[in-house]
């Protein structure tokens, strides 16, 4: 039981770590290129991450998907 709930939360992070490695880095340098310019405006902060974010779940949301269903059938079956 225990063993189970310990690798449904190491999934649920290697599950989530791209995405939100990916907005993080993103964020990072969109702030940076702001400070540089002095251009402080929330649309240029916030739509770079949500097309990266967009584009790193296309892209890793069948591993995603995968890894969660392949969780849930070790679940089920009892193991």
């Amino acid at each position: 039981m225990i063993g189970s709930a310990q690798e449904a939360l190491l999934l649920a992070v290697a599950v989530s770590l791209p995405v939100v490695g990916a907005a993080a880095i993103i964020g990072l340098a969109v702030a940076v290129m702001q400070a540089a310019t002095q251009v402080q405006d929330v649309t240029i902060a916030h739509l770079p991450r949500l097309v990266v974010v967009a584009v790193v779940l296309a892209i890793a949301g069948p591993w995603m998907g995968a890894q969660i269903a392949a969780f849930a059938a070790r679940m089920f079956a009892g193991g």
